[in-house]
């Protein structure tokens, strides 16, 4: 699994990047009670806003971490958002997205240097 600074996780699986946001920052926003997820066949850029996360504490964008395309979203958050407070790095993913570039990911911090990131 990679990490990136804005706490999400990204998981390749086959040719499919699978992304939700880490544990450490399904605590921080605490109970998450609506989640809006992107349209399947978008194409997004680094940084875009892709995911509106609303929690009893505050609401938050989650970006793009890499340019591709969303080719699933997992519906079952809509119904149950507490699923990532719950289950944030297996049944609490957000999107699974190809990209044309995978070198993207290189840049990105492994379990040990984003645990040191959080401290």
């Amino acid at each position: 699994m990679k990490y990136t600074e804005e706490h999400e996780w990204l998981r390749v699986e086959d040719d499919v990047i699978v992304v939700g946001i880490t544990e450490h920052a399904a605590e921080q926003l605490g109970d998450i009670v609506f989640i809006e997820l992107p349209e399947v066949g978008s194409e997004v850029a680094k940084d875009d806003e892709v995911v509106v996360i609303e929690s009893v504490k505050a609401a938050s964008d989650i970006l793009a971490p890499i340019d591709g395309e969303i080719v699933e979203v997992n519906e079952a958050l809509v119904d149950s958002p507490s699923t990532v407070n719950d289950d944030a790095i297996g049944n609490g993913w957000f999107f699974k997205m190809k990209t044309d570039d995978m070198s993207q990911l290189d840049d990105m911090m492994d379990e040990a240097a984003y645990k040191k990131f959080v401290g």
